[in-house]
């Protein structure tokens, strides 16, 4: 695949651009988002230090870890000091060539440097900014640091990840939080510019990393509020229908099977060859299973425990039981449904080799995302973003670089 930090032309997004002075995951994101489908997204990061996600992850032989290198890709890579006034000047021109700015400082900081959005908007009217921190611009809790893991306690899901009598434990990723709080801010900022587009006037996009998934926990909020009901941890469990959750086969294979209606048990009881006990005076009720979920968990845990994992699936199918393999990144990779859907795609990196990263999401049928390079060095597109964009001299950009600005 050859390296261009260019879009190339006939993407979504092409002609957009995106100024992502932001650092680790969340709002970084978003940007890896709107790159993957042809904005022209430059990456503007600290001198010298650049953004910590460089030193996050597993280290590669460039120096660079393989999440820097998988999620700041198709991005252009310049570096300037927002806290000098000669970095903020630059910075100003180049808000007044783009369209969308990304950034997740804590509140108030971009304010101390004379680049808040009342400022930038002054400048830019059609701009779109895009701004993620821990808790929001507004709230007594606004100026508070955080991350996903502290994200994922304040939302109410790590409560409810773990086995009952359990400590919490971690719910699946601990960036799960940044990557969620990415794609709400692309959904944002698509809205925000289909509005400038429209009517000329930019907005801001303020989204707290704990909203991304408390807006997620499906009916937690309307039942507390109606019921005043706390839902506990229930492992692999689920407290609307049963069976629903994971079970080891004979070989040692776990496995996720859901019955979310009483037609599906229906299936999975015949699949089981007791097709009685899916009756209206049995367990075919919904309301029966729950108050006898340990007998109905036990059932399954003996049925799915008999089988080897390949009869089990096939026996599935049969009876159109949703069932599938829990599986971890080895399987994924030796996956045929992974491998026809092009989940994972393969670059050429010039620094660090040959790379798998996970493919662009959503697919589109015209206009897929596309995986130009990977994760730039720091500064590699500096002078070019400087000369191309604003026309800086050969003069100005090395008293920049001997001062620290750029």
């Amino acid at each position: 695949m050859t390296e261009t930090t260019q879009p190339q032309t006939g993407q979504p997004l092409t002609g957009i651009r995106v100024l992502d002075i932001a650092t680790f995951l969340a709002a970084p994101f978003c940007a890896t988002i709107l790159a993957d489908f042809g904005a022209e997204v430059i990456k503007i990061e600290q001198p010298g230090t650049g953004d910590p996600l460089r030193q996050f992850g597993t280290q590669t032989e460039c120096g660079d870890t393989l999440a820097w290198l998988s999620e700041a890709r198709n991005k252009s890579c310049m570096t300037l000091d927002l806290r000098k006034p000669e970095g903020a000047a630059l910075f100003r021109r180049l808000i007044a060539e783009s369209h969308i700015l990304i950034e997740n400082f804590r509140p108030g900081t971009l304010e101390k440097w004379g680049l808040g959005w009342e400022a930038l908007r002054e400048i830019n009217p059609r701009l779109v900014m895009l701004r993620i921190s821990a808790y929001g611009q507004t709230g007594p809790m606004r100026e508070k640091p955080g991350f996903a893991r502290i994200a994922h306690g304040f939302s109410g899901l790590s409560y409810l990840a773990g086995e009952p009598g359990r400590p919490p434990v971690v719910p699946g990723s601990t960036s799960l939080a940044d990557y969620m709080s990415g794609v709400w801010g692309a959904v944002g900022v698509m809205m925000a510019l289909r509005q400038s587009e429209r009517t000329g006037a930019g907005q801001m996009v303020d989204i707290g990393l704990y909203e991304s998934i408390f807006r997620l926990l499906d009916e937690i909020a309307p039942l507390y509020a109606r019921t005043g009901f706390v839902r506990e941890r229930m492992g692999a469990d689920v407290p609307q229908v049963v069976p629903h959750g994971h079970w080891q086969t004979q070989d040692g294979r776990w496995i996720a099977l859901a019955c979310t209606s009483e037609k599906m048990f229906t299936r999975l009881m015949e699949a089981m060859g007791k097709p009685e006990l899916a009756g209206p005076d049995q367990l075919g009720p919904t309301a029966a299973r729950l108050a006898r979920r340990e007998e109905v968990n036990a059932l399954v845990a003996g049925w799915v425990g008999g089988l080897e994992f390949d009869e089990l699936m096939v026996l599935c199918d049969r009876y159109g039981v949703p069932c599938g393999p829990i599986m971890n990144i080895a399987d994924i990779f030796e996956d045929p449904q992974y491998k026809a859907r092009g989940n994972m795609q393969t670059v050429q990196d010039p620094r660090a080799g040959e790379l798998v990263l996970p493919a662009g999401m959503p697919n589109l049928s015209d206009t897929p995302p596309q995986l130009r390079h990977a994760g730039r060095a720091l500064g590699a597109d500096t002078d070019h973003v400087l000369r191309s964009l604003l026309g800086v001299s050969a003069a100005d950009l090395a008293a920049w670089r001997a001062s620290g600005v750029i």
